[in-house]
């Protein structure tokens, strides 16, 4: 049977002036783009111009919503009560929805941004207020989850349309979860070791940890970031290796 596999990318990251990455170069071998929303990057400008590129592209288009925490890029934690939660992720994927609108394409997905998004995987009430806040926006969309999380898999059971998504160019702890991006190594440089754990991942299902470990990692959807020097040529040997395997890219519900 062929691998079909989603290749996603966090790209509308530039703010004013500030231009961070290389969307129009990635977008040529992703089959998904997740548009920063305004919260931690991107501006009303950036959304725009992000969500027509994508339609140019062909790529499918998801809500990469955040903390509200443009200082620190969503990276930093933030107290904040289920209600926040809810609403912050009805306002930024209501926003990023009527651009794809006035662009002719229509919202795929909704993926959490950095600090919430590993925050949801080990505290309870952050994940079901991300949950309740997909529920009520009721949209039936895709929703962008960590491979092999309980956050994962009380998304599934509440009914929502959950891929689970695992990172070629992230480290891995025992755990399965992503080592801090403060420790050496945590974020990969090497667009062959990133293209090797994404071919790990596809098509053998696992992963080799910081320790040599090796633990089951079943995704349909494998990220390459697009806001570091490297990720160009990351996201392009990532592409080049899945389809030399004979991987199919293609997002879901595409």
């Amino acid at each position: 049977m062929e691998r079909i596999l989603d290749l996603n990318s966090d790209l509308g990251e530039s703010f004013g002036n500030y231009q961070m990455g290389y969307d129009d170069e990635i977008m040529q071998v992703i089959s998904s783009a997740n548009v920063a929303c305004g919260f931690h990057a991107s501006d009303p400008m950036v959304m725009r111009r992000t969500v027509a590129a994508a339609v140019r592209a062909g790529v499918c288009i998801g809500a990469h919503t955040s903390y509200p925490d443009l200082v620190g890029f969503g990276r930093r934690q933030m107290d904040l009560s289920p209600d926040e939660i809810v609403n912050d992720l009805i306002y930024q994927v209501g926003a990023l929805e009527m651009f794809c609108r006035v662009e002719g394409t229509r919202l795929n997905h909704v993926k959490a941004h950095g600090a919430i998004y590993n925050t949801a995987v080990k505290h309870e009430p952050t994940a079901n207020a991300l949950i309740d806040g997909m529920l009520t926006l009721d949209l039936d969309l895709y929703f962008y989850l960590p491979a092999g999380t309980k956050f994962l898999a009380a998304a599934r059971d509440a009914g929502l349309k959950v891929v689970a998504e695992a990172f070629a160019d992230r480290l891995y702890d025992d755990e399965g979860n992503l080592v801090s991006r403060r420790e050496p190594g945590s974020v990969f440089e090497d667009p062959d070791r990133a293209a090797a754990q994404a071919e790990e991942i596809a098509l053998r299902g696992q992963v080799t940890t910081q320790s040599g470990a090796v633990l089951p990692m079943e995704a349909d959807s494998i990220c390459v970031h697009g806001d570091s020097r490297e990720s160009l040529e990351i996201s392009r040997a990532v592409h080049r290796r899945l389809v030399d395997a004979g991987v199919r890219i293609q997002a879901p519900g595409a």
